[in-house]
């Protein structure tokens, strides 16, 4: 990231170029060759984890792919988020409101209550605007603003990604 300048877009184009193979079969023999590797990014476990569950939602939402995020997985990504700004700005995002899952033990902050599953809050405060239409409360509109604008297809990408 560094060498990119902190530029997102240009550190994936160039880490793509770098594991691409010569064809589409080496590409996919170069995939399973690392799938059982162990080696991670510096930084959270939680962050990287939601880098998974949030963007895999990406590309199922649009999709029609219907899929159950385990509750731990989903739970953690939501604690994570709530409590700092990282990858997103999830945390600020939740600011000044009280975001409690109806559907497991996540609960958060302090103010209008905003309340729905608890993949639905943590793609919302990933800034997936696309998934307030399944939250509820008094707080869900100031949510909503924060997320920004949805995109035609599903809100795919949130603020500075």
């Amino acid at each position: 990231m560094l060498g990119a300048r902190f530029d997102f877009d240009l550190h994936n184009e160039r880490r793509l170029a770098e594991h691409l193979g010569s064809s589409p079969a080496d590409t996919l023999a170069r995939f399973r060759h690392v799938v059982n590797s162990s080696t991670a990014p510096f930084g959270p476990v939680q962050a990287w984890l939601g880098e998974v569950v949030v963007h895999a939602q990406d590309i199922r939402r649009p999709l029609g792919i219907e899929h159950t995020v385990p509750m731990e997985a989903a739970t953690s990504v939501a604690v994570f988020y709530a409590g700092r700004d990282f990858a997103v700005n999830s945390k600020s995002t939740a600011a000044g409101l009280r975001l409690v899952a109806n559907d497991g033990p996540f609960a958060s902050g302090n103010g209008p209550l905003v309340s729905g599953s608890t993949l639905a809050l943590a793609m919302a405060m990933a800034g997936r605007g696309a998934y307030c239409d399944e939250l509820n409360g008094p707080g869900t509109e100031t949510l909503r603003t924060r997320c920004g604008p949805a995109a035609p297809d599903d809100n795919q990408k949130g603020p500075g990604e």
